[in-house]
């Protein structure tokens, strides 16, 4: 396949390029960082530095939404709080409106969204069906897949990644938590019984291929069939790492350090991946700790 991707330098699509080019498929990366991009992919990785100069999508079969800024990376101003949404808002629809101003358009959009959406439900297990909690990580969220489903037409399906926390080498949550353990200085956050609700990289590249070869729609919760408590998930990385998992954070000092973006670790989503088992998805990773030995370098 010819396949455009945005986002393609970010976590996910570091590894995700190098199996679509191990694959046979032709791949166009489009980003702001064209340095960034030549460092990261090899000669065989078409570059685009944006989208404004070309007109529609026809030369693809299929495009792969990842952009957007990093969530979890800066306190949640309401000038943040607009750059997170517009990163993912302005490239998603300038992508719906190429694929209706073509004739040929691609016959899949796989755009990112994440377990967010459904915003923090506690106790609650959550399958792709269940109603959201109304906050920032939602409305976010919801506006994102909204736009994204714009694409859909008689030539286009369209499938939305509501993504967990995906455990990989060098970035993403462990790459913040890492060190920390590293230094004796990991533990829980807050009560420690939020749910956690991962994913490998291995499962998550395997689940965007499956759902490029398969005829399916709609939205996929990409995550582990098995969410741990926030204290599992830090008693099974201390174990990986040799390391101590006793220095609790205080929900209290977590909240004054992140502001309302303290959610994202004093929450969490007990999400399960219904439609990818039922559409015969298997999954390789099923136990944190054997994936944690894998990925943590």
């Amino acid at each position: 396949m010819n396949i455009l991707i945005t986002g393609g330098t970010g976590l996910i699509g570091r590894h995700l390029v190098p199996r679509l080019l191990e694959l046979g498929h032709h791949v166009t990366v489009v980003t702001r960082d064209l340095n960034k991009a030549r460092s990261t992919f090899d000669a065989r990785v078409n570059l685009w530095k944006g989208l404004t100069d070309r007109e529609n999508l026809d030369e693809f079969d299929a495009v792969i939404n990842l952009a957007g800024e990093p969530i979890a990376d800066k306190r949640w101003t309401e000038a943040q709080k607009q750059r997170l949404c517009q990163s993912r808002w302005q490239t998603t629809q300038r992508l719906v409106e190429m694929f209706h101003a073509g004739e040929n358009p691609p016959e899949v959009l796989i755009s990112g969204s994440a377990t967010g959406y459904y915003g923090d439900l506690g106790e609650v297990v959550v399958n792709e069906d269940e109603p959201p909690h109304n906050e920032f990580t939602h409305k976010l969220c919801a506006r994102w897949e909204q736009i994204a489903c714009g694409a859909q037409s008689d030539k286009t399906r369209v499938c939305l990644l509501r993504t967990g926390a995906v455990l990989a080498p060098k970035g993403g949550m462990l790459g913040k938590l890492v060190p920390l353990f590293r230094a004796g200085l990991g533990g829980p956050i807050g009560t420690g019984r939020q749910y956690l609700a991962w994913i490998h990289i291995d499962d998550m590249v395997n689940a965007i291929l499956w759902l490029l070869n398969n005829d399916l729609r709609g939205p996929f919760n990409m995550v582990s069939p098995y969410p741990v408590r926030n204290e599992q998930f830090a008693h099974a990385l201390g174990h990986v790492m040799h390391r101590p998992a006793f220095m609790r954070a205080p929900a209290s000092a977590v909240r004054l350090i992140m502001g309302e973006s303290a959610v994202l670790v004093l929450g969490g989503q007990r999400a399960l991946p219904k439609r990818l088992e039922e559409s015969g998805f298997g999954f390789r990773w099923f136990d944190l700790e054997e994936a944690l030995h894998d990925v943590v370098r």
